[in-house]
């Protein structure tokens, strides 16, 4: 068995900002990044249908070691996949990465402060294990069982394995969902279809936003590139910060400066309700990014439509709503979600026990009480992905060193039951049906302290970069 000071497992955005973590601040640890698909990238490698692209601005969403060069702030996902392959590269991190290594299961040895990790491929030990997959499950995406969806005589296709030859110029398409995939799709379709119709059971808060910021713009254009970067990532923390605690703060105006906003930019024949007022509150769930508003302009131009109603049945046709209406197609598109999955599916265990992640709190928001040595690297939901992940690998890098200076070998977050007493909740905080649906077996958080996870970068930057690590509740320990 090959032994390393550190195991990621993970080789998309947090993994290569995981990586590069490792190499600056702890040069003195071994790593490789096990990656269980064949190329690098996650998410972005994953997902390959019509229109895919961020839903941050790629100043945040970037690395900050490693600045967005390029001119739209909304990038599409093949532009960050080669972003992603350039910085793994530079850094030399592509050189630590194992492909086709998938995570099978991790046991932990409080007696030699290891843990000893199995792949599909062969088995590791580590010092200390950093699971970078995020939160979904890479394997199938949420599949609803419509009725009588054998019937439908046309094509059905997930987005999550959407075909690379997929031809649907000149079709029908109805896309089923309301959500961040479904509001890309629809706008990316129309062009070629040959109607494009959005079926919504119930409608998703969205917001426009230009693809490229031109006050960024001037910025790069007259400073420096690393000092452009800084300030624009700064204006861009700033705001988007204020802009979720003021909607948290004050709803029912968050939900009025929205509505009006998407009203402005609808056509006559498309009224706001049903189609564009959601039940729940603003950041219940995310807002669904419309860069340069092009749903609104496949909307107005007639190429694109949108339906809210339920659905009753599949035809051989096409679609059966519950209102008796027919939506007739040649192609169904099923956006109705993703599953999520707690620590990429590794099965854990503590000295011979097994772990179920359930019953665990999440400390910081990324280690879990009584699990030693393990980090899992989750971002914001209210906020770029990578703003949380790099202060997450930063706090884990200065775990390592602490261990090092103190002479330890163990660190381990523990939480006594007798005196928290706070309600537990889902680690990711939100009311969205995928987060429901996984809410028996995601770790979960608490309402104060360390077991607590916020979506306040400003203070979590404090907090994860400058406090004490002794804290009461994070123990340090040599091995038994």
């Amino acid at each position: 068995m090959e032994h390393l000071d550190v195991l990621i497992v993970g080789a998309g955005l947090s993994g290569i900002g995981a990586a590069y973590r490792l190499q600056t601040q702890c040069p003195d640890r071994s790593y490789a990044v096990l990656e269980g698909r064949d190329d690098l990238g996650g998410t972005w490698d994953l997902f390959r249908y019509p229109g895919i692209r961020s839903d941050s601005d790629m100043f945040t969403l970037g690395f900050p070691f490693h600045p967005w060069k390029a001119a739209k702030a909304i990038a599409d996902g093949p532009s960050i996949l080669e972003y992603l392959h350039e910085t793994a590269a530079t850094y030399g991190i592509d050189e630590h990465i194992r492909f086709g290594r998938h995570v099978v299961r991790a046991s932990w040895s409080s007696t030699d402060a290891l843990w000893t990790v199995e792949t599909s491929q062969e088995t590791y030990t580590c010092s200390f294990l950093y699971v970078c997959s995020g939160y979904y499950n890479y394997d199938s995406g949420y599949v609803v069982d419509f009725p009588a969806i054998g019937d439908f005589r046309g094509q059905v296709v997930h987005p999550q394995h959407w075909p690379e030859d997929l031809d649907y110029s000149g079709q029908r398409v109805v896309v089923i969902g309301s959500g961040a995939t479904a509001v890309t799709l629809v706008p990316a379709m129309a062009p070629e279809a040959a109607h494009v119709t959005m079926l919504q059971r119930s409608p998703s808060y969205v917001a426009s936003r230009p693809a490229r910021d031109a006050f960024s713009d001037r910025l790069r254009a007259l400073l420096p590139d690393k000092l452009a970067h800084r300030l624009i990532r700064t204006k861009n923390v700033a705001f988007s910060s204020a802009v979720y605690a003021a909607f948290r703060r004050w709803p029912a105006h968050a939900a009025w400066l929205l509505n009006s906003t998407v009203a402005r930019q609808l056509p006559e024949s498309v009224p706001m309700d049903p189609h564009f007022t959601p039940r729940y509150k603003p950041w219940d769930q995310r807002l669904c990014l419309v860069p340069d508003a092009d749903l609104f302009e496949a909307l107005r131009d007639g190429s694109a439509s949108v339906v809210t109603d339920e659905i009753d049945t599949f035809t051989a046709d096409g679609i059966r709503l519950r209102s008796g209406a027919e939506l007739p197609a040649d192609l169904v598109v099923t956006a109705t979600g993703l599953q999520m999955v707690a620590l990429g599916k590794i099965e854990l265990t503590v000295d011979g026990r097994r772990v179920d992640p359930h019953d665990t709190f999440v400390y910081k928001g990324m280690m879990l009480s009584g699990v030693p040595n393990l980090a899992w690297c989750i971002g914001y939901t209210n906020n770029s992905w990578t703003l949380r992940s790099d202060l997450t690998s930063q706090y884990v890098c200065r775990l390592l060193n602490h261990l090092a200076r103190s002479g330890l070998d163990i660190c381990v977050p523990e939480i006594d039951p007798t005196e928290y007493d706070a309600p537990a909740r889902p680690v990711v905080d939100l009311s969205s049906g995928y987060i429901r649906r996984a809410a028996s077996i995601l770790p979960r958080q608490g309402s104060y302290g360390p077991w607590r996870l916020r979506q306040n970068y400003p203070r979590d930057l404090v907090t994860l970069r400058y406090r004490s690590l002794e804290d009461g509740a994070m123990k340090f320990k040599p091995a038994a």
